[in-house]
């Protein structure tokens, strides 16, 4: 009898283990291609995709948490998110905590971008005076100093379609954008209205990071992630949203 119960104890906490969800966590400052919000829940998109397929893959229910930019670190800290996806360590040097990093899983690439034109690259140095589209709350390394400077000014919007939006309609000259906004936001333009790329400010390998915690299944997350990467299946999918594989090299 003992023995009968033991098993039934343990295949109830088996259960209740495989139920358990791990809870994303996302910028609402995201926009498509990498994720659409509706009603602060996200709906599609390269990283909706591949945060699905991974916890289906783990064996677990995947539930989204969709929080200000400037909220997102703390969750973690507090333990309310389990992962964090699309993130770089340098961007976190006060980072505290427990967390493991999965190996570098995307090509973060900032451009400075222009409307249509001839051909042309730009140096940002060379710039004066200049308003340039960016999105609130991100850093710009490459263009801080001249910000810091008088040189350049920031003009924020919500998220980076939006920075695009206004500089479509000549709000200001230039912008920065990341290569995959930029790659989804030109495919519902005609050719000669197409946004173009002018300077590449910034490439980095981003990833994900998972709070260090047992109750979360650290190690099966962080080999899946592995495999869907080495597998092609991470650069499928943001093909699928883009038409470029994600180690395209910049045109510039």
């Amino acid at each position: 009898m003992r023995l009968a119960l033991g098993a039934l104890l343990f295949f109830c906490l088996n259960v209740a283990t495989a139920d358990t969800p791990v809870r994303f966590v996302m910028a609402d400052s995201w926009a498509m291609p990498m994720v659409q919000l509706e009603q602060g829940r996200p709906t599609q998109g390269i990283l909706y995709d591949i945060l699905l397929s991974l916890a289906t893959q783990v064996g677990v229910p995947a539930e989204f948490h969709v929080l200000p930019r400037a909220r997102v670190q703390n969750a973690m800290e507090h333990g309310e998110v389990d992962v964090r996806c699309y993130a770089a360590q340098s961007w976190l040097p006060n980072q505290s905590g427990d967390y493991i990093w999965s190996i570098p899983l995307f090509l973060q690439r900032d451009l400075l971008v222009s409307r249509k034109g001839p051909p042309t690259s730009v140096l940002p140095a060379d710039l004066q005076h200049e308003a340039i589209g960016t999105v609130l709350g991100y850093i710009y390394p490459t263009l801080q100093p001249l910000f810091d400077a008088g040189q350049l000014q920031r003009e924020d919007a919500r998220n980076q379609e939006q920075v695009l939006d206004k500089l479509l309609a000549g709000r200001y000259r230039y912008a920065v954008s990341n290569q995959w906004t930029l790659d989804w936001f030109n495919q519902r333009l005609l050719p000669d209205q197409q946004l173009q790329a002018v300077a590449v400010l910034q490439e980095q390998n981003v990833g994900c990071y998972v709070r260090n915690d047992p109750n979360v299944p650290v190690q099966r997350i962080l080999r899946t992630l592995l495999r869907m990467k080495m597998s092609g299946e991470i650069d499928d999918i943001i093909g699928l949203y883009t038409g470029q594989s994600d180690n395209t090299p910049s045109p510039l």
